[in-house]
């Protein structure tokens, strides 16, 4: 294996012309000089130099290798500048996947902060609603995912391989045409919106909804499901249904002909940033992580 330091060494020779001028250059001694192109010469296995009492010249090989040398070591030189540059915050990528309501709330104010921080870092973000995020950090396509879970779909074990960082539980909250008998209500309970037609969100939300009601006694009615929060609260407030929708997804939309009330019993979901155990230890993904905690808790 061919080193660097081997090849500056002989970089240098061939531009000096002596093993005591390349000593020189480098700082070093002449026998120094001399150990590293054996060195050198013992790992390409073949001669590089030829050595006589009037002159030293290089062999055909020494001179293919000095004239790769330049472009190597002006590579490495990049190389370690660039990752200097990332370790130190003064660039860096981090590609971001996080649900809907995660990226018109918490996801502004965490990359504004970032930017603002660390210019040099880039980021970029993509929606998709958990589990698809998750298989999406897996599989290599995003550094972090904003994702979310409710209390009884899926245990700890589901995100056990990952590192999770915990940043908000959100209430779901029923949101009802305004006018409906129970809309001006202080709280509703679950049982008494059995005999409404229901409008649905993501796969994962229209389990935890199917799953609420029976608990409360009763099947939904889901008669419109949609992914797009602005398309539920339009059909809700066009007197469609009834429906519920997290905390978070109320906070960037602004409902028309339609009222939320407090759902008794309580429904939440936990939103949390995850990531790799070894993106982790990359600094921007560290310092967004810690942007999207910050954000989550004003």
């Amino acid at each position: 294996m061919i080193e660097a330091r081997h090849l500056r060494v002989l970089r240098a020779v061939a531009a000096t012309g002596s093993f005591s001028a390349a000593a020189r250059e480098l700082g070093c001694t002449q026998p120094a000089v001399s150990q590293q192109m054996k060195g050198l010469e013992a790992s390409v296995g073949t001669t590089l130099l030829i050595r006589t009492s009037r002159e030293m010249r290089l062999t055909q090989a020494g001179e293919v290798l000095v004239r790769h040398a330049t472009g190597i070591l002006s590579g490495l030189t990049a190389a370690e500048e660039e990752v200097a540059a990332i370790a130190g915050l003064r660039a860096g990528r981090v590609r971001l996947v996080s649900f809907p309501s995660g990226s018109s709330t918490l996801v502004p104010a965490a990359l504004a902060a970032l930017r603002a921080a660390h210019p040099g870092t880039r980021v970029s973000l993509v929606d998709a609603e958990p589990p698809r995020s998750v298989e999406m950090l897996r599989d290599g396509d995003c550094d972090v995912a904003l994702a979310f879970r409710y209390g009884s779909t899926g245990g700890a074990e589901e995100w056990d391989d990952l590192v999770v960082r915990p940043l908000l539980t959100d209430r779901l909250v029923g949101l009802l045409p305004e006018g409906h008998r129970l809309a001006r209500a202080a709280a509703v309970s679950i049982a008494d919106l059995a005999d409404e037609s229901w409008i649905a969100g993501c796969p994962r939300c229209r389990r935890q909804l199917v799953e609420a009601c029976e608990n409360a006694g009763f099947t939904p009615r889901i008669d419109f499901a949609t992914d797009d929060y602005p398309a539920v609260i339009g059909l809700v407030g066009a007197g469609l249904g009834v429906a519920f929708l997290p905390e978070l997804a109320m906070e960037s939309v602004l409902p028309k002909a339609a009222r939320t009330v407090t759902v008794e019993p309580a429904v939440r979901r936990e939103i949390v940033a995850l990531t790799l155990p070894d993106l982790a230890r990359v600094p921007a993904v560290a310092a967004t992580l810690d942007q999207l905690e910050r954000a989550a808790s004003r």
